[in-house]
């Protein structure tokens, strides 16, 4: 998938879960979002970009929410 469409679409749902009061809760949902509903390779795709020049144009929130969430949002290599 095009990388900068991801990064789009990770921003709309950072916008959303933005108008949380509490930044904990609203980094989690983003973070729940992103495993409950986004494909592995989605995810393992949108984690690359963090680290990125891509990462640049990423929500503040979403950048947080991957940094914190990390491990529950890489994707399991299956054998």
């Amino acid at each position: 998938m095009d990388g900068h469409n991801l990064v789009r679409m990770a921003n709309r749902i950072a916008d959303f879960f933005e108008s949380l009061p509490d930044r904990e809760e609203a980094m989690g949902e983003v973070a729940t979002h992103l495993h409950k509903f986004w494909d592995p390779r989605m995810r393992a795709q949108i984690l690359a970009l963090a680290d990125t020049p891509a990462g640049d144009d990423m929500h503040t929130l979403v950048r947080e929410a991957l940094a914190r969430y990390r491990a529950r949002l890489t994707p399991v290599a299956r054998s």
